[in-house]
């Protein structure tokens, strides 16, 4: 029993208690924010916001500059979407959940390449592209800027970007040697699969009804 803890918890005997603690608390606001997605829940945005904020200053910390920047964004399009949900489109009804128009996957394409770009300059300029995480890390960062926007924007196709990057950030944040993080990511995949199908069935149903 002690092996196992010492191999997926072995990392945090040099970590300050407060960033622990930090970190945990981050995980359940985030944990909470992925949730209230799914139930298609304006509280997606402050219990994001919250987890994001603590997330910005513990990966400044650690000199984790991708996933400080993936933080910062959806921090700002917490904001955005925010607004968005709550912006009536008639007298009665809010923006509803949709599908990604074609213009809205060209601008997706843009957005993806824009940050690989983006964030390669970041690390070379910080001299950080010195790993195979670092590639990897520019690559989910791309993939959850778009899901985030997309999330923003109330379309259902944000849960498939969602599903690719939580699933690659599970060995991913082990390796970097945050365990809590990694099992927050574990969840988040199973919730943003449920998610898609329960955002599947309202659009479904209210063709139906249309």
């Amino acid at each position: 029993m002690g092996e196992i803890f010492e191999f997926f918890f072995g990392q945090y005997a040099n970590y300050e208690t407060i960033d622990i603690i930090l970190e945990i608390i981050a995980v359940i606001f985030g944990f909470l924010s992925v949730w209230f997605s799914k139930q298609n829940n304006i509280l997606v945005f402050p219990t994001g916001m919250i987890s994001t904020a603590i997330f910005v200053y513990l990966l400044l910390k650690w000199a984790l500059l991708g996933d400080m920047m993936i933080n910062a964004y959806y921090f700002i399009m917490s904001v955005y979407g925010w607004y968005v949900w709550t912006r009536k489109v008639d007298e009665t009804h809010v923006t509803p959940i949709s599908y990604t128009t074609k213009k809205e996957h060209l601008y997706s394409v843009l957005i993806f390449v824009a940050t690989l770009v983006f964030v390669y300059v970041v690390y070379k300029t910080f001299d950080k592209w010195n790993n195979w995480t670092a590639i990897v890390d520019t690559f989910t960062t791309a993939v959850f800027f778009v899901g985030m926007w997309l999330m923003a924007k109330r379309k259902i196709e944000n849960w498939l970007y969602w599903i690719v990057g939580d699933i690659i950030s599970i060995p991913l944040y082990f390796y970097k040697g945050f365990t809590f993080t990694s099992f927050q990511y574990l969840i988040f995949t199973i919730i943003a699969i449920f998610g898609y199908f329960a955002w599947k069935k309202y659009l479904n149903k209210n063709l139906q009804t249309a």
